[in-house]
């Protein structure tokens, strides 16, 4: 659906302006998309955003400064994050015994079987983002990548 329907809104100052509403607007969109899912597993999407990177790194150990680079949302306290997942049973920390200043974060087996029953929920993301043909895909994260600079 446009946008100008979405948003009731006809007349935007010029295409750019438009372009950030609509940036903005997708991104709730997809985050309302998510979230109902997530909430079924008590998660948010900086606890799955953490969770996703640490898969990535299993069965090696992540530092909480190497998640703090990789996460989406550079607001969140991955420390607050961690603890909040290894609460769940989802994640374990770890005192390095060489540093006791640096914590090894893993990823759980619990957290791994959490991961999978979302990647189910995945497919339907992929459904939502496949409207797009491949190559609109391409402009559209060009553009993004040029607009960050």
């Amino acid at each position: 659906m446009r946008l100008e329907d979405e948003i009731r809104q006809s007349v935007f100052a010029d295409e750019y302006h438009k372009l950030v509403v609509n940036i903005l607007y997708t991104h709730g969109w997809l985050v309302t998309l998510l979230s109902s899912e997530l909430k079924l597993h008590d998660l948010t999407i900086a606890q799955f955003n953490i969770l996703r990177i640490l898969r990535g790194q299993h069965p090696a150990p992540a530092t909480v400064t190497m998640l703090r680079e990789r996460m989406l949302d550079k607001m969140s306290d991955a420390s607050r994050l961690v603890e909040r997942l290894r609460a769940k049973g989802l994640a374990e920390r770890a005192t390095d015994p060489e540093d006791r200043r640096r914590v090894a974060v893993r990823i759980t087996d619990e957290g791994l079987a959490v991961l999978e029953h979302i990647g189910n929920f995945e497919d339907v993301m992929d459904e939502v983002i496949a409207r797009l043909p491949e190559e609109q895909a391409r402009q559209v994260n060009a553009a993004l990548d040029a607009m960050r600079g």
